[in-house]
């Protein structure tokens, strides 16, 4: 008798201490759930020994990225239901330890074990980077961990971004606006931030696919050294500002960080790179970029953040982005951040939290993937293109729902005298 997605419901319900949001069906054909709802498609038994061999997100991440699971309906609507589901218990949800207690969940993962079939564990999707939390963010490991994200083909890179070639939150007037206009509405607001002017010299960290320096240099009349530690990035931003005739006001440089030892700069730029620093490198990178920067020059830090927690040591990297998408990645409250900063020198003259941008950016993103699906799955495979519509649906979801934020921090290197060379109304750029 068919009966894999009653057994499967039954266990959901065990370990969550409610029957799940969503309805499910096996790959005997049974369906069990609420009609109407989105469907969580197992595919097969292995989806099922993932989960034993890896409870938690880093099961349900393999099985996704392998196909062995799917979903039928709005994406987005079951993400929201299955996330609501677990982040509004909180802290009162039981952990699996503690359903492991009781005789009925035991009874029913025993089951669970007999219907997966074989006990050997499947082998990781070849997409899953080997090992990611191994490493104190040495150069040689951040090199690593940026190529894995990063060097997967500029082609892809077109269909997601857009013509902008920008992968950071765009700024928006409405929901209607385009996202190539968002994007150059977000390149300009942090021009205006930092108040370039010609003639001045812009450290862009992590200058990704040229689009920032090309902005600046184009609009404002800066000279640029760009740094990212992506061959594939570097060779791309070269050809474009090449195209532009930028080649006398722009250098791409394949270079840590850590290694830009041709300061003072006017303004730096980090947007979307702190992410990849660590946070037990932070006050390095604070101090390093401090330094760079000549007395009155300005920074921009554009940063996503995670809510604070009641018991920070109980922080756990995200396993699904730490493993399939940033390895190595970590992010800090915004409180942290700007703590840190003004720990290096920096005088933080503004903070703006622009999370609500960020869904809609990820949503443009995911449209974007969606729609020319066939050609991203030829570029970089399945399992690759999966990972990116489930993460940056899930990150839509995590903004909307303030799961996590993004803010632009803008600080200056105050000189001696304590002039910081802002205007006494700083938003004037709004």
């Amino acid at each position: 008798m068919a009966d894999a997605a009653q057994r499967l419901q039954g266990l959901f319900t065990q370990l969550l201490g409610a029957p799940p949001p969503v309805r499910v069906r096996a790959w005997d054909g049974s369906q069990a759930g609420p009609p109407g709802a989105p469907t969580l498609v197992v595919r097969n038994r292995r989806a099922l020994r993932r989960l034993l061999w890896k409870p938690g997100e880093l099961g349900l991440a393999r099985a996704w990225v392998a196909g062995d699971l799917d979903i039928e309906g709005d994406l987005y609507t079951t993400l929201d239901l299955l996330a609501g589901d677990i982040w509004e218990r909180g802290e009162d949800a039981r952990t699996l330890a503690q359903a492991l207690r009781d005789p009925e969940v035991r009874s029913a993962i025993r089951g669970l074990v007999r219907l997966a079939g074989s006990p050997l564990p499947p082998a990781p999707p070849p997409e899953e980077a080997r090992s990611p939390r191994r490493h104190l963010h040495t150069k040689r490991s951040d090199r690593r961990a940026i190529s894995h994200h990063y060097d997967v083909g500029n082609d892809f890179y077109e269909i997601v971004l857009g013509p902008s070639m920008v992968y950071s939150c765009a700024y928006w007037d409405s929901p209607d606006s385009t996202l190539e206009q968002a994007q150059h509405d977000k390149l300009e607001l942090v021009c205006r931030k930092l108040g370039l002017s010609p003639g001045q010299r812009l450290l862009d960290v992590g200058c990704g696919w040229g689009s920032m320096a090309i902005h600046a240099a184009r609009e404002h009349g800066v000279s640029v050294v760009g740094v990212t530690l992506s061959q594939e990035q570097a060779a791309y931003a070269r050809k474009r500002v090449a195209e532009e005739g930028l080649t006398d006001r722009i250098e791409i440089r394949v270079q840590d960080y850590r290694d830009v030892r041709d300061g003072p700069y006017d303004a730096i730029s980090s947007i979307g790179m702190a992410e990849h620093v660590g946070a037990d490198r932070y006050l390095e990178y604070a101090d390093g970029l401090y330094d760079l920067l000549k007395p009155g020059g300005r920074l921009l830090n554009h940063q996503i953040a995670r809510r604070p927690q009641r018991d920070e040591t109980t922080y756990e990297v995200d396993a699904f982005i730490d493993s399939y998408v940033f390895p190595g990645g970590e992010l800090q409250p915004v409180g942290v951040t700007v703590s840190l900063l003004e720990r290096a020198g920096f005088e933080v003259r503004d903070v703006e939290s622009i999370r609500e941008h960020y869904a809609l950016t990820l949503r443009q993103w995911v449209t974007r993937l969606e729609a020319d699906w066939k050609r991203a799955v030829q570029l970089t495979g399945p399992g690759r293109a999966r990972v990116w519509r489930l993460y940056m649906a899930a990150c839509a979801v995590a903004f909307e729902r303030n799961r996590i934020g993004v803010n632009q921090v803008l600080a200056v290197r105050a000189p001696e005298s304590g002039e910081s060379g802002m205007p006494l109304r700083a938003r004037t750029w709004n």
